[in-house]
């Protein structure tokens, strides 16, 4: 057995380099069945995969991989703290920074998110995703003043986006600039006439006009485009009762019933001011 070891240069391997083999083994395997739940939505799965995974080797791409399922989880907590490592192993990573403002932004930590903002702007200013997520954290701070400049400094790198353009109309909305908001409605909707979110924010910036029935008509298309789109069932339910509409703000109420049981408060008070009986609560 030795002379054929030394003829063809193989060696017995002692136990801890069986050992090494068998973790690296076992690190590959987690990691791909992680990978591969990843992609078909078994999140649950993929997360246990990749803790897994980490016991073994403190690997970052497994932080990343466990990052995303966190954040399909709707775990975002946890997301963000395995961003945070990601961002202290690559500081110079504007992209991480993107993603951390992001999660911040589904938690409405908008503090954070600001922050996150602002050193990311630190290791470049040509971003035009650091200025749309630092709009939306200022947003959220109601300071509308400095949300708009950013928005609009976004789309000056990048007038094409269509979430770029329907931020910075909400803004202008939030500041009851109904002229600027509706010129960006016309801008979204130009682009895309059957864009549900476009069609909503129109119908809105004509509420917010006064235009009620404009408004309904908007709300209307957005029902044709998508008649599961609650909002509008909500939206417009309101809005049929204020000019005293009650049978169609009724209609309204129940559809918005079927949709989402959840709604069954919502739907009960807008039936009893629908019959006169609301009181203050």
């Amino acid at each position: 057995m030795n002379f054929f070891q030394k003829l063809f240069g193989s060696k017995e391997e002692t136990p801890e380099e069986e050992r090494e083999k068998e973790k690296e083994k076992n690190f590959d395997v987690l990691k791909y069945d992680g990978v591969r739940a990843l992609r078909t939505g078994q999140f649950q799965y993929a997360i246990k995969c990749f803790q897994n995974a980490l016991e073994i080797d403190d690997d970052l791409e497994i932080h990343d991989y466990l990052s995303r399922a966190y954040i399909y989880n709707n775990e975002l907590l946890p997301a963000y703290k395995e961003l945070e490592i990601l961002a202290k192993a690559e500081p110079d990573n504007q992209d991480i920074l993107i993603r951390m403002a992001n999660v911040a932004y589904m938690t409405e930590d908008y503090d954070t998110m600001a922050d996150v903002c602002e050193k990311a702007m630190k290791l470049s200013t040509d971003n035009p995703l650091v200025y749309y997520f630092y709009a939306r954290a200022k947003r959220g701070q109601g300071d509308y003043v400095n949300a708009l400049a950013m928005v609009t400094k976004a789309i000056e790198l990048d007038d094409g986006r269509f979430d770029f353009h329907l931020l910075r109309g909400e803004i202008l909305l939030d500041m009851d600039d109904t002229e600027g908001a509706d010129k960006e409605a016309d801008w979204l909707l130009k682009h895309d006439a059957n864009e549900e979110d476009a069609l909503l924010f129109k119908a809105r910036v004509e509420k917010k006009k006064g235009d009620n029935k404009l408004a309904i008509h908007y709300y209307n298309k957005l029902n044709d485009v998508n008649p599961f789109r609650i909002e509008a069932y909500r939206e417009r339910g309101a809005l049929r009762l204020a000019i005293g509409d009650k049978e169609g703000a009724e209609e309204d109420g129940q559809k918005l019933l079927e949709l989402n049981p959840q709604e069954e408060a919502e739907a009960e008070k807008l039936e009893k001011e629908n019959k006169g009986e609301a009181k203050e609560e």
